[in-house]
């Protein structure tokens, strides 16, 4: 895995100056690319590449980069891997195409070279983001895989484009001017992530996934172009007819081949098991197809409610693996916080980020590349929550909507403070845990959610944390999701399938493989996620929803492969997540550090927020009256970025 940056300006300028600026960008990078470095500048164009190489195919000099083609025509910065790069490299061998090595950066570049961008796209597979500089043509193309596992960063500081696999590359650029956008801040505080194509600073944004844009000057700001997207798997045919047998077949074949192809590398190779169904199956097929034993790797906390660690160790002696844990003590998790906000460059707020890094500084003492079993949920309906959201709509949609519009409309007429006023006085009526899960910011949330008028939007409500954000970020506005909902919604279509829908294009990439990218990069520990090759999404995405729930339970197809390799008895267990108390700490260990970050002059400094209600929050939160954890993090996050950048 590789760091990439770079910009282009509209002056040409001093090429010694140029390469100055080149290496200091790459250098932001270096923990996502310790093994190497390079850069490459035209002076007269008025544009620099800079590269930092973590290397996993061919670790000679053939595989540096920034990487030339044959023709000269074309130069690369590229982060990721090409899967089936071989086979792309028969191809362009059989119409007269050389190498020089082995890497499989070297064959995307001739693919480009050979077929353009957009037709290379079509045939690759794999997880990437690069940049290529047509010298000829005078064009720069950025372009990003198609589930967004990868990340890349693009915008303009005055007439300059810069570019770069993370944003603190982008600040040391002589000319960048760094400025908070108060939309994004208000995405932020409803998602917990920003999500594509908005970013945290003015004028940049983050590159889709699946898209690609192609920039013919450094000054003429484009849109990009999406070259693959789960709408189009979705419009292209209807949902399939597959027999169970077929599709339990299908899958486990289409399986069985990703996890080949990412299995290949020049460097040590294991997995992340946590002994849930994705981490599983996928170290199950890796195993079944080595002789050698794989190595797996998985945290575990003292604390039973968080701990997976039993059930990892009984699926790795069940498969023979060479199994390696940590339990990590509270100490190890707190001495993480401090470094979130440099390690996610943007405000991130899913505390999982914690036991993440430290499982991937685990793996990182042994290996270089880890699989990992993320996108199981989003592709198979894991979730639970799919379920009682499910019975929420059906619920409310039992009631006429002129009726639920009168009830949002009354609900919304006491503001939250006075809702919790009347719940307290109300404590000697209700029985106390009742009264506790009820609040004036639970009641807005239904208020809203009886006003949806369709399930991708009612989803979106249930998933969001701060509701009306344009009543706490002060003026910023509530931006539309550019891929909430399909664009043609399919008649056959239920609740779940919306959820889905919705979380494949905004969670998984922005949340969950944002996660994953930044933790393990900050180890130089190179993850792969073989659920979410291209071919496998397209296929999940057809299937018929009694194939993914079944019985109650989701993952259904996934599930019957897995039974194959490992008992049922091992893997059947609820869902627990990846979770770390934070309510606790908040209260404890980080009730000082906090405390910092949430005063009232911190909060009201540059007037982002109206303080009051979060300090409402805090208090209640420290005094044990309400747990308001989830929103308080998100509030602690973003502090803590803006302490970390200065801004």
């Amino acid at each position: 895995m590789c760091g990439i940056s770079g910009f282009w300006q509209s002056q040409p300028e001093n090429k010694d100056r140029l390469s100055e600026t080149a290496g200091a960008m790459a250098r932001t990078l270096v923990h996502r690319g310790p093994d190497d470095g390079g850069i490459w500048v035209d002076a007269e164009a008025g544009i620099g590449l800079g590269h930092r190489r973590l290397s996993i195919l061919d670790l000679s000099s053939a595989g540096h980069q920034p990487m030339t083609s044959s023709c000269g025509r074309h130069v690369i910065v590229f982060n990721g891997e090409i899967y089936n790069f071989l086979e792309v490299k028969k191809e362009l061998l059989a119409l007269g195409h050389s190498f020089r090595g082995s890497s499989d950066t070297e064959v995307l570049l001739e693919g480009i070279a050979r077929w353009g961008v957009r037709d290379t796209l079509k045939r690759v597979n794999g997880m990437f983001a690069f940049a290529v500089w047509d010298r000829q043509g005078r064009s720069l193309t950025l372009a990003r895989d198609h589930v967004g596992i990868k990340p890349l960063y693009y915008g303009w500081t005055g007439n300059t484009l810069l570019f770069a696999s993370e944003l603190k590359a982008l600040r040391v650029h002589p000319n960048f001017e760094g400025k908070v956008e108060r939309d994004a801040v208000a995405l932020f505080f409803k998602y917990n992530y920003v999500p594509a194509p908005y970013c945290i600073l003015r004028n940049f944004h983050k590159l889709p996934a699946g898209h690609f844009i192609v920039l013919e000057s450094p000054q003429i700001r484009r849109e990009s172009e999406s070259y693959w997207s789960v709408q189009d798997v979705i419009e292209r045919g209807d949902e399939s007819s597959m027999t169970d047998q077929e599709a339990i077949e299908g899958l486990e074949r289409l399986l069985r081949d990703a996890v080949r192809q990412q299995m290949v590398a020049d460097v040590p190779l294991g997995a992340f098991l946590s002994g849930g169904i994705d981490s599983s199956t996928v170290v199950a097929l890796m195993q079944s197809q080595l002789s050698s034993r794989v190595k797996t790797f998985s945290i575990g906390f003292h604390e039973k409610e968080y701990d997976e660690a039993g059930h990892a160790r009984k699926v790795a002696n069940h498969l023979g693996t060479e199994h390696t844990e940590l339990f990590a003590s509270p100490d190890d998790a707190l001495g993480v916080v401090p470094q979130l906000a440099a390690m996610f460059d943007e405000p991130f707020a899913d505390p999982s980020q914690i036991p993440t890094f430290l499982v991937a500084q685990l793996t990182r003492r042994h290996v270089t590349v880890s699989l990992s079993g993320d996108g199981g949920d989003e592709l198979f309906a894991g979730y639970s929550h799919y379920l009682s959201a499910k019975r929420r709509w059906a619920l409310t949609r039992m009631v006429p909507s002129t009726v639920r519009s009168f009830i949002a409309a009354r609900l919304r007429a006491p503001d939250e403070y006075r809702w919790d006023s009347l719940i307290s006085q109300w404590r000697f009526l209700v029985p106390r845990r009742a009264c506790e899960r009820v609040s004036g910011y639970r009641i807005r949330r239904f208020a809203d959610s009886l006003e949806t008028l369709e399930p991708a939007a009612f989803y979106q409500n249930q998933v969001s944390k701060w509701n009306a954000t344009q009543n706490l970020v002060l003026n910023a506005r509530e931006c539309p999701l550019p891929f909430a909902a399909p664009r043609h919604i399919p008649p056959e279509w239920g609740v779940i399938q919306s959820m889905v829908y919705f979380d494949l294009l905004n969670y998984l990439p922005e949340d969950v493989l944002t996660k994953v990218d930044r933790t393990t990069m900050a180890v130089s520990l190179e993850a792969r996620v073989p659920l979410l090759d291209y071919r496998l999404v397209e296929f999940a995405t057809k299937l018929a929803m009694p194939l993914k729930i079944r019985g109650g339970q989701g993952k259904w197809v996934l599930r019957q492969i897995l039974y194959k390799y490992v008992p049922q008895e091992l893997v059947d267990r609820p869902k627990m997540g990846f979770d770390v108390p934070i309510k606790a700490w908040l209260r404890g260990p980080l009730k000082a550090w906090a405390e910092q970050l949430l005063r009232p002059k911190d909060l009201e400094e540059d007037g982002y927020f109206a303080s009051e209600l979060i300090r409402r929050k805090w208090v209640e939160h420290v005094d044990g009256r309400r747990d308001w954890s989830q929103l308080l993090w998100i509030v602690i996050m973003f502090q803590a970025w803006k302490k970390q950048w200065g801004l």
